[in-house]
């Protein structure tokens, strides 16, 4: 296990709808994230997800807790202060073309970031850069003057790798990557993104609803609920051995290719989803658990350690321990 890189302290981040209410996107997230590995942040739509991601690297002002970057907590700093280390810190969209200029070509938006930070002395230096990256990346020579418009997802969500990958990161938050390509174009990038980590040691805060392709990639999964934590533990423990409700019904979802499995219907989540804003005390997922009592509402759920590196926030689990 490698050195502690990120840690998050009670972390929230609450947008106001009025005076008197606020979207709860965020609530309470406790986390290490380790050098060189893979933490997996996967829930439905809505569940603060690429909140999460976006706060972490402080493109969200967090409302309250700790971000600590490198034992260094950078939770106050300003834009200036930033600055120095936001180079460390990147980010790769879910969207491929709108998080890139349709009016740049491929070369100009890769080199973009590189002048921006003035990381190099000349052009020169900037466009053998740009034309190594793209090389990193899979992306041929030819295509170093083609416009977003012209390319395919795969060939856009490249470019976004490689714009992440300019400066050198250390941290990257990959926000949904590979939900808009297609399924073999999703493998491909998939294994770049691994080879990138093996190769230069990076660290990802990988954002997904689809369990597959999380199991596939991380090393510890993180479970969220309506801007809570409900579950967090290594990729294989998980899929192993699921404790919460909600991550027992994500787990069920997942389809089964094979013919023993054609005719099974999944049983979808049954009852209301609790409005993020101004919520009440007690478990989120109780309106909808099969297991909810009457202590589930009320009062906070504790994120507990119930085995070795596996924590769950659920009053049945602790029932049952």
């Amino acid at each position: 296990m490698g050195q502690p890189l990120i840690q998050l302290n009670d972390l929230t981040k609450y947008f106001n709808i009025s005076k008197t209410k606020s979207l709860h996107a965020v609530d309470g997230v406790t986390l290490t994230i380790n050098e060189g590995e893979t933490i997996g942040v996967v829930g439905e739509s809505g569940c603060g997800k690429s909140t999460l991601g976006r706060t972490v690297i402080k493109l969200h002002e967090p409302t309250s807790g700790q971000i600590i970057y490198q034992g260094e907590d950078i939770t106050n700093y300003k834009k200036s202060e930033m600055r120095k280390i936001r180079t460390d810190l990147q980010m790769i969209f879910q969207d491929p073309y709108s998080s890139i200029n349709p009016r740049m070509c491929v070369q100009d938006l890769i080199a973009e970031p590189l002048i921006v930070n003035k990381v190099c002395k000349d052009k020169i230096e900037i466009y053998d850069k740009v034309s190594d990256l793209m090389d990193t990346v899979g992306l041929a020579q030819r295509l170093t003057g083609a416009y977003p418009h012209e390319l395919d997802g795969g060939r856009r969500q490249r470019i976004g790798v490689a714009r992440a990958l300019a400066l050198n990161p250390k941290f990257i938050v990959c926000d949904e990557p590979v939900s808009a390509l297609d399924v073999s174009i999703q493998a491909q990038i998939l294994n770049l993104l691994m080879d990138l980590q093996d190769e230069r040691h990076l660290t990802y805060m990988f954002i997904t609803h689809n369990m597959s392709v999380v199991k596939h990639i991380s090393n510890e999964i993180l479970v969220m609920y309506m801007g809570k934590c409900v579950e967090k533990c290594s990729s294989a423990e998980l899929f192993k051995n699921p404790i919460h409700p909600y991550t027992k019904a994500l787990l069920a979802a997942i389809p089964i290719p094979s013919i023993e499995s054609r005719g099974k219907k999944n049983e979808p989540i049954k009852g209301e989803v609790t409005s993020p804003i101004n919520p009440k005390p007690g478990c989120r997922f109780a309106n909808r658990c099969p297991l909810a009592t009457d202590e589930c509402r009320g009062q906070d759920i504790p994120f507990e350690e119930i085995s070795p590196d596996h924590y769950v926030a659920c009053c049945k689990v602790k029932k049952e321990q």
